[in-house]
């Protein structure tokens, strides 16, 4: 069981209930060491973090819904001509039908080119259930993914990300949804890209349960995606974010900073964001956060510009301290 086939394979009679396993005693005697994605790995900079625009902080301008509209094609050039960013991420809601169009996607890397922007990953949503209880729904999320990944290669991502939804008890959900990632994550592997988890709702929204998935997926192009705001578990229920961020962050290669409104003085009023951004760097974190506003008092270019603000002030804040020390 020492090799990846083996434990796909594992993966598949658990998630099927051919086997059973405890979450403490899983791959026992394989040799197979628990390694996490280390954060530092996603990339270092002299500077404490680098900043980048998730295209979801635009979504009612693309979706048509503001007075100003943007394009997809025109989503790099925007976020660097507005805002001075030079690496976004993209959502697949935007160019849902052009995963496999060529000329497309090197229209679209072009301009980014052209803009002096890095295309970092793409945001992969209504692809199926990556955790599917059925073999068969899991297989057909897999088939579905897979264009996004080769979408994402061609233009130069790092990643795609992904959600972990699935169905059933906890364990059950943490062997359905490992056995899609490891599919994903062999694939990505071979186009030298990486599968991303994001916090996302219902059990993924648990850090415990999403690095329990990570631990058993346990693949070098398997990481999380840990978002500031995605911790609600159920309609009643939040999971203590800056818990959740801080166990996730051991397998972060990308950071989602979202917010909603600003008081006075320039601060988040629902997110402590000092608290937040010093977990992600003291995990070793020091590269891309991307900004993902989500509010609705302020127009989307204003609230991104106050997010922008506020993570530029905190980074030479850290900056600063680092240097004083």
């Amino acid at each position: 069981m020492s090799s990846t086939l083996g434990r796909r394979e594992f993966l598949r009679q658990s998630a099927l209930g051919l086997i059973a396993v405890g979450a403490g005693s899983l791959f026992p005697g394989s040799g197979l060491a628990v390694k996490p994605v280390l954060a530092a790995e996603a990339g270092r900079t002299d500077q404490p973090f680098k900043i980048s625009l998730a295209e979801w902080s635009l979504h009612r301008m693309l979706f048509g819904r503001s007075d100003v509209k943007l394009d997809n094609l025109d989503f790099p050039a925007f976020a660097q001509k507005e805002f001075g960013i030079d690496g976004v991420e993209y959502v697949n809601q935007f160019f849902k039908d052009k995963a496999t169009d060529t000329d497309y996607l090197s229209e679209l890397n072009k301009r980014a080119s052209d803009a002096g922007v890095r295309n970092l990953l793409i945001m992969v949503d209504g692809e199926g259930l990556v955790g599917d209880p059925d073999e068969t729904g899991r297989m057909k999320s897999f088939e579905n993914h897979k264009k996004w990944i080769d979408a994402a290669a061609l233009l130069g991502c790092h990643a795609v990300r992904v959600n972990a939804g699935s169905r059933g008890t906890w364990e059950e959900q943490v062997q359905y949804a490992a056995d899609g990632l490891l599919r994903l994550a062999e694939f990505a592997e071979s186009r030298n890209l990486r599968v991303l988890v994001e916090n996302h709702g219902g059990l993924s929204s648990n850090g415990k349960w999403l690095s329990e998935v990570m631990k058993t997926v346990n693949h070098p192009h398997c990481g999380t995606l840990p978002d500031f705001g995605n911790f609600k578990v159920s309609p009643t229920e939040m999971y203590d974010r800056y818990q959740g961020v801080s166990e996730l962050m051991p397998y972060a290669m990308a950071v989602s900073a979202k917010s909603y409104d600003f008081d006075d003085q320039g601060n988040e009023t629902t997110i402590d964001y000092p608290r937040m951004l010093k977990i992600v760097t003291d995990a070793g974190y020091h590269s891309y956060i991307g900004i993902e506003y989500e509010g609705s008092k302020l127009s989307e270019v204003e609230g991104i510009r106050k997010t922008l603000d506020l993570l530029k002030r905190i980074r030479t804040e850290m900056a600063s301290d680092k240097s004083g020390k």
